[in-house]
């Protein structure tokens, strides 16, 4: 499942710069195959999204310390509950997991305006493609959760005793639900801008 969670995160790439190129190709010449195949890549950027984090899970659960996330941020003896807030201990996960909630924002957002804002929709799936475009670019090519070590050491450094509390485990994941759904009004005005829709109706999507 590791090995399936690292080449996902590859595919959600791949996933989100289809989706980015067709949606705004497909407004820009009015191609409704164009927008429906971005929108449907951007379910399977959020799809191939899950499976990474998935796999990263994975790792933390089964000790896996050939990966330098594991190794640096879980220990043998640290309580299960920390080893699944692990995944946001450190930078490379804390990405993952800002991309996690950001593609899943942004595949409620395109199934929910399936029927209605038609117009901007394309512009909205490009934006949200962007953005989750540039953290998986910034996790395939800097900050890879999935990298491994050159050897594998018995146990892993541990977690910070002070992220080793309840308030700690449940701060990032209600943040991160707050900033990251910045991203779908921000689409949106960009859709509206685009379309020159500057009325209010695009406010109830």
């Amino acid at each position: 499942m590791i090995l399936v969670g690292e080449l996902s995160l590859w595919i959600a790439l791949l996933m989100a710069t289809w989706t980015t190129t067709v949606s705004f190709a497909g407004g820009m010449q009015a191609r409704p195959d164009l927008i429906k195949s971005g929108e449907r890549a951007m379910y399977a950027t959020f799809g191939f999204v899950v499976l990474a984090s998935v796999g990263l899970w994975t790792a933390l659960f089964t000790h896996d310390f050939s990966l330098k996330f594991v190794a640096s941020f879980t220990s043998a003896n640290l309580p299960k509950v920390y080893l699944f807030t692990a995944f946001w201990a450190g930078q490379e996960g804390s990405l993952l997991f800002w991309t996690l909630i950001m593609t899943m924002y942004a595949a409620i957002a395109v199934f929910t305006n399936r029927d209605r804002n038609r117009a901007m929709m394309p512009y909205v799936t490009g934006t949200l493609g962007v953005v989750s475009l540039f953290f998986l670019m910034t996790m395939a090519f800097a900050e890879n959760p999935f990298e491994r070590l050159d050897w594998v050491p018995a146990d892993g450094r541990g977690m910070n005793p002070q992220l080793q509390n309840p308030g700690m485990a449940a701060h990032p994941p209600m943040l991160y639900l707050g900033y990251v759904g910045t991203a779908v009004p921000f689409a949106f005005a960009i859709g509206a801008l685009v379309t020159r829709q500057l009325d209010a109706q695009w406010l109830g999507a």
